[in-house]
């Protein structure tokens, strides 16, 4: 028998070292001065203490992480053969995540495993990674990019992120002072986001027979690219909300609403004794949440505790506030309503 090498085994060295080389220059676009060059490096490096100061307006800075990934969503991706979007959902997801506690999102790692390096296409996710990082003002600093041979099927990957950022200790948002007489403002989401693709898939590919290539008028687009519009990210609104209210108990509480839709991540932020009702009337949700509850036979209730049902994240703040803030929103190029207030009751979501 010759003598057998990695490379007989399925894995080519020599592809990751040079798409490993030719990424950096993509990296770069995010880099900040607080970002020191690593090239080739074991770990990304980034500066805490930048021109002698500890980030200048923070006097007990908080570093805040977050890590997730796109979930089945990337299947999508894997029909169409396009790998452009699903780099940002993976910095959406992470981001958003920590904006919810105040933080600022301060740089990004990612890891894309797959059977074989398909440069072409990895290119492709990485440009989607540097697209969000950008928009979410952080900096792609490293990552890891597997061949997993016999693991994953050929021609797919999966991607996962990890984020850190830093919030000062004061200025932590965990809802602890929200009470009966606060109101929800929903900030509208792109569309599904990132969540309920199991359903998604099943309803229309395995029960449906439909294909992505196949355009629905409701939705003004193919399946397709409906399905794969990028997760939103806040981080520039949100922050410049909080950099406005700095002082005041203003805005009390944030919460992404991910799986498990408002019923399972509002509560999260809510304190005992505090019930929100969400008036679902109070919003339009956008055609591909109609498209899915009526050729799913699904019930409102399923839909509200699977799909975000348009919106994508949630403040909960004083109701003195909630015009001035919601015009804020507005500027920062978000749409914005209340669709709910904070009651006395069981910890929980009612939607009427």
């Amino acid at each position: 028998m010759p003598p057998l090498t990695y490379k007989d085994a399925g894995v080519d060295i020599n592809v990751k070292g040079r798409f490993t080389e030719e990424i950096y220059s993509d990296m770069r676009k995010t880099f900040g001065p607080r970002v020191i060059e690593c090239p080739g490096g074991f770990g990304g490096l980034f500066a805490l203490n930048y021109e002698n100061r500890l980030f200048k307006s923070y006097r007990k800075p908080v570093l805040v992480a977050s890590t997730d990934g796109v979930g089945t969503k990337l299947k999508i991706a894997f029909m169409m053969d396009r790998h452009d979007t699903v780099g940002i959902d993976l910095v959406a997801m992470c981001v958003n995540d920590i904006l919810v506690l105040g933080a600022e999102p301060l740089f990004f790692l990612d890891y894309m495993a797959s059977s074989k390096i398909v440069p072409s296409r990895l290119h492709e996710v990485i440009k989607g990674i540097v697209t969000g990082c950008r928009e979410a003002g952080c900096a792609l600093i490293g990552g890891e990019t597997p061949e997993m041979p016999d693991f994953y099927r050929d021609e797919e990957y999966d991607i996962a992120g990890f984020t850190v950022g830093v919030v000062e200790k004061k200025k932590i948002i965990l809802g602890k002072t929200i009470q009966p007489g606060d109101v929800v403002i929903g900030i509208r989401s792109s569309g599904l986001h990132s969540n309920g693709f199991s359903l998604v898939r099943r309803l229309f590919f395995d029960e449906a027979k439909w294909s992505v290539e196949q355009h629905v008028e409701e939705l003004g687009t193919t399946l397709g690219e409906e399905l794969l519009r990028p997760t939103k990210i806040y981080v520039k609104a949100i922050k410049e909300v909080l950099a406005h209210y700095t002082v005041k108990n203003v805005i009390k509480g944030i919460a992404h609403i991910t799986g498990s839709g408002m019923p399972g991540n509002i509560p999260r932020i809510l304190p005992e004794g505090c019930l929100v009702r969400i008036e679902k009337k109070s919003w339009d949700p956008q055609p591909i949440f109609k498209l899915i509850k009526r050729l799913g036979h699904i019930s409102e209730t399923e839909m509200f505790k699977v799909f975000n049902m348009g919106i994508g994240m949630v403040l909960i703040v004083k109701d003195y506030y909630a015009d001035s803030i919601q015009r804020m929103l507005k500027g920062a190029g978000e749409d914005s309503l209340v669709i709910g207030k904070v009651l006395r009751g069981n910890r929980g979501v009612e939607i009427v």
